[in-house]
C-alpha cells in the first residue's frame, strides 16, 4: 500500500507501521523510517501521523537502545 495512494490519518498510519513490523520483523523506528524512505516522505512530516501507542513503543526501543535517557521523552 503507498501512502500517496490514500489520505493519510494517524491510524491508518499507525495500522502501516503496525503491519510493517510484523511483516518485516524491523523496529517501530525502524519501521517508520523504512515507510518515509519507501514513499519519498520527510521525517519530520510524520510526526503529525504518529500515533501516542507507537510514539510509546519507539520511545521504548529508544530507551533500551540508549538513544534516550530514562524518563526523558521524544521531540514528537
Amino acid at each position: 500500500m503507498q501512502i500517496g495512494e490514500l489520505m493519510l490519518t494517524k491510524q491508518k498510519f499507525t495500522r502501516m507501521v503496525e503491519d510493517t513490523v510484523k511483516r518485516t520483523k524491523l523496529s517501530y523506528i525502524d519501521s517508520v523510517v523504512h515507510l518515509c524512505e519507501k514513499n519519498n516522505l520527510e521525517l519530520e512530516d510524520m510526526k503529525k501521523y504518529i500515533s501516542d501507542p507507537i510514539k510509546e513503543k519507539i520511545e521504548a526501543e529508544a530507551m533500551d537502545l540508549n538513544f534516550l535517557e530514562s524518563g526523558a521523552k521524544l521531540p514528537i
